[in-house]
C-alpha cells in the first residue's frame, strides 16, 4: 500500500465480541492503511497478528470499590494514553475506530487530545460502561441494537454489528460432523466464558434428544471439566468449530448465551434459538441482548438459574415439533443487517475525510 493512503488505528480487544466486528470493518478499508492496538496474550494477536502491525499496551478496566488497586489502574491508564499518543503521532494517523472495552478509554483520550476523530462501535443493547462514559468524546458512534441509543445520550447511529466474511458466502458441506440431511440438528453455543453451567444443563437434556432422533453439535469451549461424560452417536463434541455459518445454517435450532457476536450470527443465518444469558456478564448485558430477540419473536429467554432440565427438554421437543419456530426464523432474519461492515466502513471513511 502506498504511503500517500489514510493510516487507521484500530482499538479492538480481548473477546471475539471485540475483535470479530474490528476485523469485519478492516477488511471493507483496503483503501487504508490499517494498524491494530492490542493487548498482550489476548486474542487479537492470534487474530490479527499476521495481517495487521499491532501494537501492544497494557491497560485494564476498573474494578470493585475504590482502593489502592484503583490508584494502579489509573496509573496504568495514565501510562497507556502516553503511548497510544506516541504511536498515534509517531504513525501519523488520521483517525482512531474502536469496539469499546477497556483498550477504548486510551485510545479515545490519546486520540483527541490530538484532535483527531475516533468512531466507535457499540455491538450490545446495553451499552458498556466505557461507551457510556465517552460516546460524548467521540466524532459518532454506530450501534448493533437501536435500543443502545437511549443509553449514549444523543448518540448512536444504527448499523447492526459486523460479522465474520463466512457469514456472508455460500455455506459449504459440513462433511467432517458426518450429519445426516434429513435429521433435526440443535447447535449449543456455550461460549467459553462460563459455559461449563450449560454444557452441564444439556448433558443432563441429551438423552431425552438422542432418544427422539435428535442429534446435536455441541461447542463446550476449552474450559469444561465434564467434557466427554457423555456419549452418543448423535451427540458430536467439540470445544469450538470454524465453520460456524455453515454450521448455524444447518441448525434446526440453537441454545446459546446472548453475546451479541453470536446474536448477530444467529440472525444472519436465520436460526430459531433459546437464549440463557451468561449470569455474570458486566451489567447483565446479555439479558438486555437477549430480550431484544425475543421482543422480535425471534427467541425464547431463559434464566440460567431458573431453567431446569425438564423445561429445556420439553421446550425442545415442542419447538422442534412447532411452526413457531419457522415464525422464529423469519423474525431472527428481520433483525440482521448483512452490509453492516460496509456502513461503519463508509462512516470511518465520512468522518476521517471530514477531520482533514
Amino acid at each position: 500500500m502506498s504511503g500517500s493512503s489514510p493510516r487507521l488505528l484500530i482499538a479492538a480487544s480481548g473477546t471475539g465480541g471485540h475483535v470479530f466486528p474490528a476485523v469485519a470493518i478492516a477488511e471493507q478499508l483496503k483503501d487504508y492503511e490499517v494498524e491494530w492496538l492490542g493487548v498482550p496474550d489476548r486474542l487479537e494477536v492470534q487474530l490479527v497478528g499476521n495481517h495487521y502491525r499491532l501494537h501492544t499496551i497494557r491497560v485494564a478496566g476498573f474494578q470493585g470499590k475504590p482502593g489502592l488497586n484503583t490508584l494502579k489502574t489509573l496509573g496504568k491508564l495514565i501510562k497507556s494514553i502516553w503511548q497510544v499518543r506516541r504511536i498515534l503521532q509517531q504513525g501519523q494517523f488520521s483517525g482512531v475506530f474502536t469496539t469499546g472495552g477497556y483498550i477504548a478509554a486510551p485510545a479515545i483520550l490519546a486520540a483527541r487530545s490530538l484532535g483527531l476523530p475516533v468512531i466507535l462501535h457499540e455491538a450490545n443493547a446495553l451499552p458498556g460502561k466505557v461507551t457510556r462514559f465517552f460516546a460524548p468524546w467521540c466524532s459518532e458512534v454506530a450501534i448493533g441494537f437501536a435500543a443502545a441509543a437511549q443509553h449514549l445520550k444523543g448518540k448512536g447511529l444504527m448499523t447492526g454489528t459486523p460479522v465474520r466474511g463466512q457469514f456472508l458466502q455460500e455455506s459449504s458441506p459440513l462433511w467432517d460432523l458426518q450429519i445426516p440431511e434429513a435429521v433435526p440438528l440443535i447447535v449449543i453455543v456455550g461460549g467459553s466464558q462460563g459455559a461449563v453451567a450449560v454444557n452441564r444443563l444439556i448433558r443432563q437434556c441429551a438423552p431425552a434428544w438422542v432418544e427422539k432422533g435428535i442429534w446435536m453439535v455441541h461447542l463446550t469451549g476449552e474450559a469444561d471439566p465434564e467434557q466427554g461424560s457423555f456419549q452418543h452417536p448423535h451427540y458430536v463434541e467439540r470445544p469450538f468449530y470454524n465453520n460456524m455459518a455453515s454450521l448455524l445454517l444447518r441448525a434446526s435450532l440453537a441454545i446459546s448465551r446472548a453475546g451479541a457476536g453470536t446474536l448477530t450470527e444467529l440472525a444472519m443465518t436465520q436460526t430459531p434459538s433459546i437464549l440463557i444469558p451468561y449470569p455474570f456478564a458486566a451489567e447483565d448485558h446479555q439479558a438486555y441482548n437477549a430480550k431484544v430477540f425475543v421482543e422480535a419473536g425471534a427467541a425464547e429467554m431463559f434464566r440460567q438459574e431458573q431453567l431446569l432440565p425438564e423445561t429445556l427438554q420439553t421446550l425442545v421437543l415442542d419447538l422442534l415439533n412447532s411452526p413457531d419456530r419457522d415464525r422464529m426464523a423469519k423474525q431472527a432474519a428481520s433483525l440482521a443487517v448483512p452490509d453492516s461492515a460496509h456502513q461503519v466502513a463508509q462512516l470511518i471513511r465520512e468522518q476521517l475525510s471530514n477531520s482533514q
